[in-house]
């Protein structure tokens, strides 16, 4: 049974951070690729972050700068530290694992956190 379930979401100001974590369970979790995507009503959920298990990892270009993901395989845990948050941020952020089994792809989500971004 995998399991992934994100927290550390909530309400920030313009400029401040928020860190958010997300815990997996049922997977082995070091040989997993893991991302944080993200959606705002009406829109279409996007690709935030991505870090491969070699910890290579990529960042959509409005975040470049500012978001910075890792991994703490003893943990089982994969963080999104968000700095310098702007109001197009907000969102619903969805913790991501996916994984090539022969020609199969396997994605796996949490339930998503909400992330909010006002004056």
């Amino acid at each position: 049974q995998v399991q992934l379930v994100e927290s550390g979401g909530g309400l920030v100001q313009p400029g401040g951070s928020l860190r958010l974590s997300c815990a997996a369970s049922g997977i082995i979790f070091s040989a997993n690729n893991m991302a944080w995507y993200r959606q705002a009503p009406g829109k279409q959920r996007e690709l935030v972050a991505a870090i491969s298990l070699l910890r290579r990892t990529n960042y959509a270009d409005s975040v470049k700068g500012r978001f910075t993901i890792s991994r703490d395989n003893a943990k089982n845990t994969v963080y999104l530290q968000m700095n310098s948050l702007k109001p197009e941020d907000t969102a619903v952020y969805y913790c991501n694992c996916h994984r090539m089994s022969g020609t199969t792809g396997y994605d796996y989500w949490g339930q998503g956190t909400q992330v909010t971004v006002s004056s």
